[in-house]
């Protein structure tokens, strides 16, 4: 639905709600016309059930709401002396219907002004403080820092593989949920059942006639207090997401999802609005200059080393080299090829290194040539175009106008139609777009370039092309913990990345030790503090 769309929606549940309690607000004294004035009803209503009025400023949060408006629903009944474990079940199974029950049928109903607010049971106390709780946290969740952790090795070595992250979503600007329907503190899916954790139709030709898909909010986002800037780190919806699942990449069949559900995905974003991007033998160009990366950044290629069969012990691979992925023997063991070659991803600096191997006889970067096609964006076979020598290609901006012909239109037909939400048709050699015949376009949002670190082992843009900015999310800022699979006893944790930042400069460090030591400190003072005041 669309903004006034969703305002009708809003005032016809107002005057639902001044049917269904209108006798309740005269038995508690007030004017039944209160109860059909919107908003203003809602703040009676507060103080009918004896809650603080900013209450009603939660009944209108998406996914929170559907936390707060059971709770209200409940203590309205309770505030006319329902109290019954059957009266609970009725009014949350019936949404709400159950008061409307009550309003018309119930003569007995006794509004109780000075209601007794503390918890009867341990039981209740304990849901009420748990309710409490995941409101809390679905709050911070969703307009603030939202925790992440690195599934993939797409950003190897910059973030590893079982890096627990923070990621920050005021930086760019929290976007409200669209998805109005959803379990809170979750993604896509439900843990441990994998069923969908949302209410939408993902079969894409009943996308406009789906019920389900009329509860769809508009985009919005708060104000920024940064912009993506070139190189930087960015959490962000996967665009042409059509998974189920983001580990079967065989699903039945493409599931349509909407924006704020797609997979979330972390990758360098290695392009901004306006730049110009072109890759040459694996080299990223950015309007004709290789840009200089964060030295936090360690991009990562494959390589073919040739030791003619010799072998190199796999603890000075993985320790000494840096070694983590390449063709590897059914037992996790780096594997020789039938000509006695190792094939292993390495950053630059690793495979100079490891040149130096006396056993070493020459390091080759393995790159697909120039011209041979590979599949890749925006997928016309013609252009001879794969991961590794890629563009030129034009990153759009907001505001920009660009000319639009059966050439150009592959790189900016999904653009036009999927994101920014207009009809395309081909008509001859003419491109009409909402019924009119369009020889340029100017573009509604930002698009940004998103690249993984581990070059040519990355799922990212170069398959999916742009980025639309109503699709970010978020910076990632923290890395609160790391946990290496492979690693054994206490080095499976990582300490040296524990409680270290995110696009920083240099290896990450970790602030573990100063966390512990304010902590303590912390403590200590609040142990003086107290033993002064029995003093």
């Amino acid at each position: 639905m669309n903004l006034s769309e969703w305002l009708i929606f809003i005032l016809i549940l107002q005057i639902i709600h001044g049917l269904s309690t209108w006798k309740l607000y005269l038995k508690a004294g007030r004017k039944p016309v209160e109860s059909f004035i919107p908003i203003y009803n809602l703040i009676i209503l507060m103080k009918i059930i004896n809650r603080p009025r900013w209450w009603v400023i939660l009944l209108f949060v998406p996914i929170i709401n559907l936390l707060v408006i059971p709770v209200v629903w409940i203590e309205t009944i309770r505030s006319f002396g329902k109290y019954s474990t059957l009266d609970t079940v009725l009014v949350v199974m019936t949404l709400g219907f159950y008061i409307t029950y009550l309003n018309y049928t119930d003569k007995k109903l006794t509004y109780i002004e000075n209601r007794d607010l503390q918890p009867k049971t341990k039981t209740e106390d304990t849901v009420s403080s748990l309710l409490f709780a995941i409101i809390v946290a679905t709050l911070v969740h969703t307009y603030f820092v939202q925790p992440f952790t690195i599934p993939s090795s797409s950003m190897e070595k910059t973030l590893l593989i079982g890096d627990y992250l923070f990621v920050s979503k005021i930086n760019f600007g929290a976007r409200t949920p669209m998805t109005a329907v959803a379990l809170p503190m979750v993604h896509d899916s439900i843990p441990f059942t994998g069923t969908k954790s949302y209410l939408f139709n993902d079969d894409r030709s009943q996308k406009e006639t789906s019920l389900q898909n009329k509860f769809q909010l508009p985009y919005f986002r708060f104000p920024a207090i940064e912009n993506i800037k070139r190189n930087e780190i960015v959490v962000f919806n996967q665009p042409a997401d059509t998974l189920r699942d983001m580990d079967n990449f065989h699903p039945d069949r493409n599931y349509y999802k909407p924006i704020d559900k797609k997979t979330n995905l972390v990758k360098r974003c290695v392009g901004v609005p306006g730049d110009s991007l072109e890759i040459r033998e694996g080299n990223v160009y950015i309007n004709g200059k290789i840009p200089q990366l964060p030295k936090s950044a360690e991009t990562q290629y494959n390589f073919i080393i040739d030791t003619q069969g010799a072998t190199i012990s796999q603890d000075v691979l993985v320790h000494r080299y840096g070694a983590r992925e390449g063709m590897k023997y059914e037992n996790g063991s780096f594997a020789l090829t039938n000509t006695g070659e190792y094939y292993l991803t390495l950053t630059d600096k690793e495979a100079a290194a490891i040149a130096n191997n006396p056993v070493v006889k020459s390091v080759k970067k393995y790159l697909s040539p120039k011209g041979k096609d590979e599949g890749v964006f925006p997928h016309v076979p013609s252009l001879g175009w794969n991961i590794d020598n890629f563009g030129p290609i034009y990153i759009p901006k907001k505001g920009a106008t660009i000319k639009l012909d059966l050439k150009t239109l592959p790189f900016y037909k999904r653009i036009i139609e999927e994101y920014e939400q207009n009809n395309i048709k081909i008509q001859g050699n003419e491109i009409v777009i909402n019924g009119k015949t369009s020889t340029s376009y100017t573009f509604k949002q930002d698009y940004y370039w998103m690249m993984g670190d581990n070059r040519q082992n990355s799922l990212d843009a170069r398959f999916w092309g742009y980025v639309p900015f109503d699709h970010v999310i978020g910076k990632p800022v923290f890395i609160w913990f790391s946990w290496d699979k492979e690693g054994s006893g206490i080095n499976k944790v990582r300490w040296n990345r524990v409680f270290s930042v995110v696009n920083g400069e240099g290896q990450p460090k970790s602030y573990l030790v100063h966390f512990l030591i304010l902590i303590a400190l912390y403590i200590a003072g609040d142990k003086i503090i107290k033993k002064r005041r029995k003093q």
